[in-house]
């Protein structure tokens, strides 16, 4: 009875928070045979196994009309594919047993993937693994195969198909599983610190232990940001003073959280768990505001503190929390003051924000069971393993912008070491990108130079610089320590350099020496003497006459009398105009000073009595 009642307050507190919308994760499905079913259809991701995220896979449908439903053990090779054949795709009905027990029994009948054929007229739903199961909790976790659930009406054509003895093929397509639009994956992670609630739990454990330097890596690197969650509940207003939710709540009622060992008496009570939560988000908050921000420390505190702080040997709780925050080079008290007071009848702001977080928004659904990922606002479907989540990061980046750990070979398979990818290539300068959902071809930058074309079948070197690349594909020669190239950065294409005649191209004519002796364009006066040389002529001239290349002629080295005549009388007329200017110069000086010491004189008489005045004046006087 006190079972009963735990779980029916746990009821109350998660309905109370999930009023939001449940949104399906989708991919495609291609069918390429027969004819008649020949498009593209819609089914929902498994939330369990390991979906292809970023990839494809082709596959031809087999259904078994004596097990339809696959609740039964198949026969170890029932679904395997011939050697050479295409992977095989069960078909099952929907009902009778769990959806993971339908998919764990084809994959150990073979199969590449299951599609699982709904019974009734409905719109697509997502096929979970069943809650604390411990019958099923094994399947869950062998289950490496992906699943889709597919509407009853596409299920019931491809069974007809089959019944008329047609071959099935098709493509399972999770390329656009995931938006992919940019360079920066956003992705969340909803968990929980509790770790006595079983198989999810310990899944959850084991998961951020072996994805903690992945993470980290793309971090540091600043190709993802990365945001832990962890959901909370809020008891109902009429329980908040009954035992439970004042075991199990903090703030008056508003954050709850599930008693881990689901019994009041023993153990740890749910509020320790909320507490621990609200310090992990805490650790967050604080290392991604630190002057030098470190946001990937909360994976080397969680990782740490289940391992130092585990319910099992009963450390769990704040001394042995701080311990951990301290070897992690954080200050314990920034975190107290992030947590603030737990005991007060008020909103603590930090889980307030987080409760509001777990209502879906635009393309996320609501938040409502733990572990939940959430990627570039898509929720993750499929086994929570390193490899898996990895590949569904990966495929949220923009082609071309895959960070190295989304390239690497545990990953993806580079396509661009198969013949280029079918790109256009030249020595080793290829157009082939690998990106994690398959190469693009591309004309690529190559030392600071731009190749422009359709990646295909054409790249050109383009601007300053593109003659350093296989002279560009135009002809190049040397002779004698002399070069000449057919290649200018100043202009495209191939163009033969003066001298030479052709296309300039190395895939064509290339560039042949004209020999202007012969051909009479050059070196043609009547005393040239021409010589042929590589790239050019030399012309000589005869009877002492000196060649101006210039003008294709020849003149004589030696002055005649008319010309010293006529540089004589240029001389002796350049000799005249110069005296005759210092001669103007002379006379232009002198007017001038005269002038000036006339009108110094004058003023100076207006002053003072002058010689010439004063003997006037006494002779007039002598006179009287």
């Amino acid at each position: 009875m006190a079972r009963f009642k735990i779980l029916a307050l746990m009821f109350a507190m998660v309905a109370s928070s999930a009023l939001g919308a449940f949104l399906i994760e989708e991919n495609s499905i291609t069918v390429t045979s027969p004819d008649s079913l020949k498009g593209t259809y819609q089914s929902s991701i498994g939330n369990f196994g390991v979906p292809q995220y970023g990839g494809t896979l082709a596959g031809t449908v087999v259904y078994l009309k004596d097990k339809p439903k696959g609740c039964d053990r198949f026969e170890d090779r029932t679904f395997k594919a011939d050697s050479g054949g295409r992977p095989v795709f069960a078909l099952v009905d929907r009902g009778d047993c769990y959806f993971t027990t339908k998919v764990y029994n084809a994959q150990q009948g073979g199969a590449a993937a299951v599609l699982v054929a709904d019974s009734r007229t409905e719109s697509l739903i997502t096929m979970d693994s069943p809650e604390e199961n411990p019958s099923t909790a094994k399947e869950v976790e062998n289950i490496n195969i992906p699943s889709a659930l597919i509407t009853k009406d596409f299920g019931d054509k491809l069974k007809s198909a089959l019944e008329h003895k047609e071959l099935v093929n098709m493509k399972l397509d999770w390329r656009e599983s995931l938006p992919h639009p940019d360079e920066r994956v956003e992705y969340e992670f909803w968990t929980n610190s509790n770790d006595e609630c079983g198989p999810k739990c310990d899944a959850q454990i084991e998961f951020v232990r072996s994805f903690k330097g992945v993470a980290q890596i793309l971090e540091r690197g600043q190709y993802t940001l990365f945001t832990p969650h962890y959901i909370t509940w809020y008891c109902p207003k009429a329980f908040v003073e009954s035992k439970q939710c004042k075991s199990q709540c903090i703030n008056n009622g508003r954050y709850c959280a599930p008693d881990p060992e689901q019994d009041f008496n023993i153990g740890y009570d749910g509020k320790q768990v909320v507490t621990e939560n609200l310090r992990q988000l805490c650790v967050f908050k604080v290392a991604t505001q630190l002057t030098t921000p470190r946001p990937w420390v909360w994976w080397d505190y969680v990782t740490d503190f289940q391992i130092r702080c585990p319910m099992k040997e009963k450390k769990y709780g704040p001394e042995c929390a701080e311990q951990v925050i301290t070897s992690l080079s954080l200050n314990p008290s920034d975190i107290r003051e992030c947590m603030g007071d737990l005991t007060v009848d008020e909103d603590n702001p930090i889980l307030k924000a987080e409760q509001e977080a777990q209502v879906g928004k635009g393309d996320r659904g609501d938040v409502t069971i733990l572990p939940t990922l959430v990627i570039n606002q898509r929720q993750y479907r499929g086994k929570l393993e390193k490899a898996a989540v990895t590949k569904a990061i990966c495929s949220g980046y923009k082609e071309t912008t895959d960070p190295p750990v989304c390239l690497s070979q545990a990953v993806e398979t580079n396509e661009c070491l198969s013949n280029n990818g079918g790109c256009w290539h030249k020595g080793n300068i290829t157009a082939c990108k690998d990106t994690f959902r398959g190469r693009v071809c591309e004309c690529p930058l190559v030392e600071g130079v731009q190749f422009e074309g359709d990646g295909y079948t054409d790249c050109q070197a383009k601007g300053l610089g593109r003659c350093n690349f296989d002279n560009n594909g135009c002809w190049k020669e040397t002779q004698g320590g002399v070069i000449f190239s057919a290649c200018q950065d100043s202009y495209t294409g191939c163009t033969c350099p003066e001298g030479f005649t052709g296309d300039g191209f190395v895939d064509g004519s290339g560039c042949t020496d004209i020999d202007e002796c012969s051909e009479k364009t050059r070196c043609q006066c009547p005393e040239c003497q021409c010589t042929n040389k590589w790239g050019g002529y030399d012309c000589q001239c005869s009877g002492g006459l000196l060649y101006i290349h210039e003008h294709d002629t020849c003149i004589s080295k030696m002055t005649t009398p008319s010309s010293k005549v006529g540089w004589t009388v240029s001389v002796i007329v350049l000799v005249g105009m110069v005296v005759l200017a210092v001669g103007g110069y002379v006379i232009y000086k002198y007017r001038l000073r005269s002038y000036m010491d006339s009108e110094i004189r004058a003023i100076m008489a207006q002053y003072m009595p002058l010689d010439s005045q004063n003997e006037v004046h006494t002779h007039m006087q002598e006179d009287a």
